[in-house]
């Protein structure tokens, strides 16, 4: 029985009794966040799966992962052969696959589906706080992913130990138990005590359970009959009470014999507690298992043929706290003799107290193997160990830059600003190599960039590219040019994007698509508005090219209102991030095709990307791609009419840039609210944000380009046409420079908006021409609704009524309502009668993002396993949503799917 504890079972028999799901269980050192574990355990039909983190073996990548599946391993045969490889690569079961780590955690996701299929599943992970940084990453994008499946995984963690963000997990906090409750558990542990005892001890426990189990066994027999003065037995009054509990167990195996403490001490600074290692580390110790024996009287450990179990996991720490640190050299030792290769180095490093460049060169061994597995933390941790070791400074540097890029890459930030600053001040006066140099510079840009400084960061990768070699230099250009065009306005910032054109090396193929890059950027600055000159052909195959610089280049293409080369290429970076699971690459490939669907008019599909981005931006730690999407997720809210969701969203967005340079959060969410007011009709409301933002921070953002069509519009409206006229100018400079069908029938519509009703008619049938060239169904069905407008001003009414009856049609498949309804006024004014309903032949309007994503990949043929894998989701969960689907479409299989049509 739990005392006090009801509400909290009764929240885990909920999810035992539902479709699943994950709970972190918070609070102090003892306060029963392993029993209500151990509780669940109890209480599951089905299968249970569990592990606790070891604080000592945190550095070790994915070893409490193996040690959770360890039991199950047999059954990663029937997961994707990606997927498979991965988790057996990050194990250390199969060759290296230089695994992303949240490609792990989406094979962990398959696996636990995979046998829940056969019985309900639970996990239990106790002491998350710690988990290898690995392995919690890997376990909470699994966690954040089960939706209806019969799987629980439950994770505890300590408030006042080690971190465990838990990655937005729902949460249930563990209060103290009153003093009823604890006078209850008491007088069950200690009945035999009189009541003035255990008054004392109540008061003294401060509702913690297990100091309510432990502090009588700390009274003398003197203190147990009642002879003692208030607080005479305790260790203090202002002490926290688990620090007593911590000496009573301190106290319990002092004293123990010397032989039972070496054993415990062994154990201790080994997680897996393997009986046979264990044997081979303490014969070299002069003991022997059979010396657990004591302590496991002692009710400290419980030893069977599946290793050792500590029965608290204060009772670990104890250990190390009651051993000095000759016991300890003495048992790290030991256990590099007996353990495997990443093991051993760790046992070595931590007895090594001077530079020793052999177990320094282990230490980068292990990191090379960590890095193959994905385990970017454990790199990070093992490079930084060895630089500490390295006997030559010009190595410790190498070092200390590692081990910074690997932190960040796992995005700890902090850390890696740390090991940065170890790497600057080992380097000194020292001549590095031009590759260190380099990568030194880019991992101080790239802390800068996140931390929201973002021409700080050009700074930085200016001076590396001034030094770097020519297979580096133009990765470190790409992003100087990209990162300059983010910043908010400062008087610097033109200077530094003429300095990277000016760094660009002269040459074809990719360093002139760079230059050109470095110039559009300078020129979006300057705020010229002529267009860009197209990229030169000859890059060479795309495999080739550094990621960082073919991202630039997709979303260049903006600029050059290529959208079908932006969209193309977007998708690629999508599926090849994908393809290769690097999930922490993954958030800025999908803003890019976010935005390219979104320019190409695709709002279905931008929304259904931009809400799978939103989540993983979140799951991988990248805030400026988090408001980025967040952003962009703004806009479509505007083209919705969602007002209110408009406001929350941008919030949000604004929040992930708050106190940071950096542009396109804001940016994206202000012209949201642009065409939110456009569409409702706000027109004088449009004209004031425009100029704002055309003399605001955001000036140079070269998204304007596209909404100085909507100035014109609003101003016509409002009427004010002299406003648009400078506007339309500069419009049509870029537009006609470009060459695009799309820019210049945006073109032809708003020069039909100011012209002579003489020539309106014509320019109208000329953009759309240009719009069937290439279409773009928001444009079009905008040029389709003033055309109408026209048309019924004209009393041509028939004419207007084709128009506007399909550009309704044409918003009401985009879900822009304010404009749908504008449609129909004007339908209403040439004396037809709109119906207001979602159409029969669009089904996909009732679509939610998720299913709409299933289904887009279900009509490719696709299988639920292939779908899963692409989203992140279980094949049951792709199921699930199909299921949901098919009623909403009026289809009852997969094959009648393809009869939908284009799913923009």
């Amino acid at each position: 029985m739990l005392h006090g504890r009801q509400a909290e079972q009764a929240r885990i028999d909920q999810m035992l009794d539902g479709p699943g799901g994950a709970l972190v269980v918070r609070g102090e050192a003892g306060i029963g966040k392993t029993a209500l574990l151990e509780y669940a355990a109890r209480r599951t039909p089905g299968r249970v799966l569990r592990v606790a983190g070891v604080e000592s073996e945190a550095e070790l990548p994915f070893a409490a992962l193996h040690l959770l599946l360890r039991p199950v391993l047999d059954g990663v045969g029937a997961l994707p052969t990606q997927q498979a490889e991965a988790l057996l690569g990050a194990l250390g079961l199969g060759e290296a696959t230089r695994g992303d780590r949240f490609l792990v955690g989406l094979a962990t996701l398959s696996l636990l589906v995979e046998l829940s299929a056969e019985e309900p599943l639970v996990c239990l992970v106790d002491d998350a706080q710690w988990l290898d940084s690995e392995s919690a990453d890997a376990l909470v994008f699994a966690a954040r992913r089960l939706h209806i499946e019969p799987v629980v995984v439950l994770f505890s963690a300590r408030e006042d130990g080690g971190t465990f963000p838990g990655g937005a997990l729902p949460e249930l906090r563990l209060d103290k138990l009153d003093a009823d409750t604890a006078g209850h558990l008491l007088a069950e542990q200690a009945a035999d005590l009189p009541l003035a005892v255990r008054d004392q001890l109540v008061a003294e426990a401060q509702g913690n359970p297990l100091a309510l189990v432990e502090l009588p066994r700390m009274l003398s027999p003197e203190q147990r009959a009642g002879a003692f003065t208030p607080l005479a037995f305790s260790l203090g009054p202002v002490e926290p009470v688990t620090d007593r509990v911590l000496a009573s167990f301190r106290d319990r195996i002092a004293a123990l014999p010397a032989a039972t403490r070496s054993c415990l001490l062994t154990a201790a600074l080994d997680d897996r507690g393997e009986l046979k290692v264990l044997a081979a580390a303490l014969g070299r110790l002069d003991a022997s298992l059979a010396d657990f024996a004591p302590a496991e009287r002692a009710g400290l450990v419980q030893v069977s043929a599946a290793g050792v179990v500590f029965r608290h996991p204060l009772v670990r720490t104890a250990v190390l706290l009651a051993c000095d640190i000759a016991a300890r050299m003495a048992a790290h030792r030991a256990l590099a003799d007996a353990v495997d290769d990443d093991r051993r180095a760790w046992h070595l490093a931590a007895v090594t107290l001077r530079p020793d460049e052999d177990v320094a060169g282990e230490l980068e061994s292990l990191a090379l193997r960590a890095r193959q597995r994905g385990g970017q933390a454990t790199v990070s941790a093992a490079y930084a160990r060895a630089a500490e070791l390295s006997a030559d400074p010009a190595h410790a540097v190498r070092r200390w830059t590692t081990a910074a890029g690997a932190a960040a890459e796992a995005g700890l930030s902090r850390r890696a600003a740390e090991l940065v600053a170890a790497a600057l001040r080992q380097a000194g006066s020292l001549t590095l190599d031009r590759s260190v140099l380099a990568e030194l510079a880019r991992v101080r840009a790239q802390l800068a960039f996140e931390a929201g400084r973002p021409l700080e960061a050009v700074r930085l990768l200016q001076e590396g590219a001034e030094t770097a070699d020519p297979s580096t230099v133009l990765s470190l250009l790409g992003l100087a040019g990209f990162y300059a065009w983010t910043s908010a306005p400062h008087p610097d910032q033109i200077a530094l994007a003429r300095r990277t054109e000016e760094l660009t090396p002269d040459g074809g193929g990719l360093a002139a698509a760079v230059r050109a890059i470095s110039r559009g950027f300078r020129m979006i600055l300057e705020g010229d508005t002529t267009p860009v000159p197209a990229f030169p052909d000859g890059m060479g195959e795309p495999a080739a090219v550094p990621f960082e610089v073919r991202m630039v280049i997709t979303y260049h293409a903006i600029v050059r209102a290529e959208r079908e080369e932006m969209l193309t290429g977007a998708t690629a970076l999508v599926e090849e991030c994908r393809a290769q699971g690097r999930l922490g690459r993954l958030p800025q490939a999908i803003t890019l095709l976010t935005i390219a669907q979104l320019v190409d008019g695709r709002h279905r599909s931008a929304r259904a990307m931009v809400a799978e981005g939103l989540n993983l931006a979140a799951d991988v730690g990248r805030p400026f791609w988090r408001g980025y999407l967040g952003g962009v997720q703004a806009w479509l809210y505007g083209v919705a009419g969602m007002e209110e969701e408009w406001a929350a969203c941008t919030a949000e967005a604004l929040r992930h840039a708050d106190d940071r340079s950096w542009l396109p959060a804001g940016t994206w969410a202000e012209y949201g609210r642009v065409i939110l007011d456009l569409g409702l009709g706000r027109n004088q409301a449009v004209l004031d944000r425009l100029d704002r933002v055309t003399e605001g921070a955001s000036r140079h953002a070269f998204i304007w380009r596209y909404a100085w069509p909507d100035y014109v519009e609003a101003a016509v409206r409002a009427g004010a046409p002299r406003r648009a006229e400078p506007v339309l100018r500069r419009y049509a400079t870029w537009a006609e420079g470009v060459g695009q069908p799309g820019p210049l029938a945006v073109l032809h519509r708003a020069r039909a908006l100011l012209a002579s009703d003489e020539q309106a008619g014509g320019l109208y049938e000329r953009a759309l021409v240009l719009h069937g060239r290439h279409e773009q169904p928001f444009d079009q069905a905008r040029t389709r609704l003033v055309y109408g407008e026209w048309l019924r001003r004209q009393r041509r009414r028939a004419e207007a009524r084709v128009q506007l009856e399909t550009a309704m049609e044409a918003f009401d498949r985009l879900d822009a309502s304010p404009w749908s309804a504008r449609a129909a006024g004007e339908l209403r004014a040439t004396g037809a009668s709109p119906a207001r309903r979602v159409k029969a032949d669009d089904p996909l309007a009732t679509l939610t993002p998720q299913e709409l994503q299933v289904v887009r990949l279900a009509v490719t043929g696709a299988s639920n396993r292939e779908i899963g894998a692409q989203l992140f989701l279980s094949p049951r969960t792709v199921a699930y949503h199909l299921y949901k689907a098919f009623p909403k479409l009026g289809v009852s299989s997969r094959g009648e799917l393809a009869m939908l049509g284009p799913m923009t």
